[in-house]
Formats: C-alpha cells, structure tokens, sequence
C-alpha cells in the first residue's frame, strides 16, 4: 500500500509521529524524512527565522483521500486526537501550513477542505493542472510544474519527432485524466492524431486491462504515451509482458519514468528505450547523508525508524511474540552498508520538492515575524508576533515569496501558486554493468521563448529495441509525387490514402 506523508508546521515545539499502515514506501519515507532534515536545518540557521522553532506533525494518509482529509481536519484542531497518535502538543497550537500531499487527488481534498480556512497547502508531487485554479483553490501552492506545461512540452515532442500517430494509456484518477485531457488538445493542435485513448487503474480487473493489451496489440500505432502512476503503469507492463507485447516506444509523464520500481529487469524488457520529462534534479548538502546516518537509537524522535530497521535489514528491537521468527537487532546495522531501495539516493528528485516546500513556508513565516509596524498586509493589520501568527498571514507572505536554494535553484510562484515549468527529457538506458539508467538527453524549459524550449542530445539516445534509429508512428506515409492526399470520411486527417493528381494539376506538399 503507498503511504503518503502530510506535514504541518508549526512555530511551536512537536515531536514527530508517524502513523504507519502494513508495508512501508519507501519514496514516500524519504520524502518525510527530507522534510525533517529542512525544518532541523532551519532550526539550526542564523539566518532564517532566528529565534523561532519550527515543529512538525507527519501523518501517513496511505493515498486515501478521505484519510488525507480527517488527516487535515486533525492537524487544525489541536490538540490531535485522530489517526492513532498518541503525542499531542504540549499547548494547543494552529497549524500554520500543510505541506503535502503526493497525490493529486488527496492533494484536491485537502485544499478544498482547508481552503475556507485560509490555511495554505504546499505540495511536493501532486500536478493536477486542475489545481491551478485560484477560483477553486486559493490557498495551495507546489514545488513541482503543473501538468499544463508537461502536456505541451509532449506534444512538442511528438512533433518534433514526426510521431503523428499514436496511442494514449492513462490512470483513471483525477492525475491521468486531466493530464491526458490537457495532452490531446495540446497534440491536436500540433496536428497529432490519436489512436486510442485507454484508462487504467489498479483496482481494474483482469479483464480490463487484457482488453486494453488487446487494443494495444492491434494498434498501427508505434508510440505510447502514457500519462499513469507508476503502480497502474505495473499491473499493464505485467499482462503485456505475459504476452510478449514489447517494441513500442513509451513516452512518459514524471510520475513513473523515473521510477525505480517501475524501471525493473521484467519492466525494461516491455519499456526499454522509454523517454519522458522528470523532475529535474539537483543536489541539497547534506541531504543524503542525513538520510543515511538515521539510527532507531539515535533519533528517537523519528518513531517510524523501526518499521524502517525491519524493513531493511529483517529485525526488530522488540520481540512482542515468543513464537515470532523475526531476529534482534543489533544496532550496529548500517544503511550506507545495506543494499536496499532505501540506500539507493542516487534519485531524490521529489524529495527536493519537499525541502523545497518547506523553506517556502519558512521564508514566508521569516518575511511576516521581520515585518515592521504599518508594513502588515493592510493599512488596517499589524505584523504578527512570535507567540501568536495566524495561517491566512503567512499565506499572504506565500504568494511572493522568492528565494534561492543552497544548490543555486531561484524558487517561487506565479499568480496560480505554480513554480517554473523546467524538466529533463530522460531516456530509459542499459549501462555497461546491466544497470538500467535515465539519462539526460534534454531538457525544457517552458519560461524560454518559442523555438527554444527544447535543448536536445541526440548522440546517446537508446529507443525502443535498443535500436540506435528513431522510430516511425504515422497513420499513413507522405504521397509520392504526382498524387495527392485525400481524407477518407470517418478517418483522423492523418490517416488518408494517395490519389493521382487531375491532369494539368501537381502538389507541392507531400
């Protein structure tokens, strides 16, 4: 089951507790404990918000949405009696800002329903343009692009590699339909036709998704895009693979092309050659190994370390059943030594989002405490003080807040609470020791003019098949000179047959 984390601050002292459901998730883990390493890292700053303590409450909604909402509502209304915690605050304390969540639809409802409350929301991964509604949703902001600009820049892919026809695979959630929604209008506008447009989710029955492998291996089409999480693209790959189904170019949005569970030896045999825009990626000091030195015995504070000690390395601290087989730790267990998807930090491209998010609130709490008298919000407001600051006033900081990262990064929002649209064009790739890779072939940044969104690097891209040719998806070939295309009726503009000219007539397109 995925966990999701939903983080408030608060400018008052909290220990952390984590509330855990069945199997751990491990990208969700580094997520929290990101957010961890930001807030101790501005607590131990003389620079930022000196001072002034910020605390911290992480509960794990599973990806339930009803769950991220009791979440919220408990987290405004201090003391917490809700979601099995058994810390509460030393004196009652209004959240400041709820940082979170993964998914775009828990994301929607937690902003709907602290919206009224003026609370602000920042979330890390959730990209439902959806969400860049102000009308809707006032007070939420995120670190990652919204999906508007990821639907375009794929359009601009397909065009610029002569992919006219294809096939489109989406989650059926609010993250899949309105990301492949805003996609198809953009691709149609770039004169891109599609083929089919299927939806998946992981609740799906096996029938579903065998009809879908169906239509896929019926298809003239030879590029996929696929706008899905990372666990539907799973279940899809598994059936296609059952069937050999391989040799399609996949073309993926951020949720899963960089994803390393999806990226496996069985995944690579049906998604080898991928492309898609990731995250761009940067480097935050210290981040890594503060990931790597957490101890059950040496941060108590983090009690989720022991469901993580279990998970990594097979033991437990505690024996709560003489018959349980599980071993003792030792405590000399070491996380920089383990092979584990924990260990693996060699991707914390969201998890940066979140640290990210975190100075953001911080920035915009430092700018509210350090105003002076008659710079409030209003000729009628005063600035707010140390002991008492209210969420609607560190949102009003939110919307202008600006600040660069220790890795060089300018970050803020534009009038929708949406950051710079920047990503990498990444390509699924097998190095020399089997390992599978995402390498860099480009990049995109929406904020540049025309014509120049697009760097490319077509030395080193790996297509589908391990072939070194780019693929061809068109419904029908360019006609030869001396005919013409002619639409056939009930068919895309792409799809057309060739006729000869009329006498005394030529085309001068193809």
């Amino acid at each position: 089951m995925k966990h999701h984390t939903l983080l408030t601050l608060h400018t008052s002292i909290f220990r952390l507790t984590f509330v855990l459901f069945h199997s751990l998730d491990i990208k969700e883990y580094h997520v929290a404990l990101a957010m961890i390493f930001a807030i101790e890292e501005i607590n131990n700053s003389s620079e930022i918000l000196p001072g002034v303590l910020l605390g911290y409450k992480i509960y794990d909604a599973c990806g339930s949405t009803s769950l991220a909402i009791r979440a919220a509502m408990a987290l405004m209304n201090e003391p917490a009696e809700a979601l099995q915690s058994d810390q509460s605050c030393n004196k009652t304390s209004s959240a400041i800002a709820i940082i979170g969540q993964s998914g775009s639809s828990p994301t929607i409802g937690v902003a709907t329903s602290v919206g009224p409350f003026h609370i602000p929301v920042v979330s890390h991964f959730a990209t439902c343009s959806c969400l860049s509604n102000r009308n809707k949703y006032p007070t939420f902001f995120r670190t990652i692009p919204s999906d508007y600009h990821q639907s375009r820049a794929l359009a601009k892919l397909m065009k610029h590699f002569g992919w006219t026809w294809i096939g489109a695979i989406r989650s059926d959630n609010d993250y899949g339909n309105s990301g492949m929604a805003s996609f198809i209008q953009a691709a149609q506008q770039e004169g891109i036709c599609i083929e089919y447009s299927e939806a998946i989710y992981r609740t799906d029955n096996k029938e579903k998704f065998l009809n879908i492998v169906d239509v896929i291996k019926k298809s003239s089409s030879k590029v996929i895009v696929a706008f899905a999480s990372p666990i539907d693209i799973d279940f899809l790959v598994k059936e296609l693979l059952l069937q050999n189904i391989t040799g399609f170019q996949w073309v993926g949005s951020e949720s899963w092309i960089t994803d390393r569970n999806t990226a496996s030896e069985k995944g690579y045999k049906v998604l080898g050659g991928a492309i898609g825009f990731a995250v761009t990626n940067a480097e935050i000091p210290g981040l890594e190994d503060f990931l790597l030195n957490v101890h059950p015995l040496g941060t108590p504070g983090i009690t989720g370390l022991a469901k993580l000690w279990k998970h990594v390395f097979g033991c437990t601290f505690t024996i709560h059943d003489n018959n349980e087989t599980v071993k003792l730790c030792t405590g000399m267990e070491n996380l920089k030594e383990a092979s584990s998807e924990y260990s693996d930090v060699s991707d914390l491209r969201i998890p940066i989002n979140a640290y990210k998010a975190v100075y953001a609130v911080a920035h915009s709490l430092h700018a509210l405490l350090m105003c002076q008298s008659g710079q409030g919000q209003s000729d009628n407001t005063t600035c707010a003080s140390k002991k008492k600051t209210e969420p609607w006033q560190v949102l009003h900081y939110l919307r202008t807040v600006q600040f660069t990262t220790k890795s060089g990064e300018e970050v803020y929002f534009d009038g929708n609470g949406d950051p710079a649209a920047r990503y990498a064009l990444v390509n699924w790739q097998l190095n020399k020791e089997g390992i599978i890779t995402f390498t860099i072939i480009g990049l995109y940044d929406a904020s540049l003019p025309e014509g120049q969104q697009f760097i490319m690097n077509y030395v080193n891209i790996v297509w589908a098949g391990d072939q070194k040719k780019v693929p061809r998806s068109v419904c029908s070939e360019s006609c030869l000179p001396g005919t013409r295309k002619a639409i056939e009726k009930g068919k895309p503009v792409c799809c057309f047959v060739c006729i000869p000219c009329a006498e005394g007539e030529f085309s001068n397109t193809t």
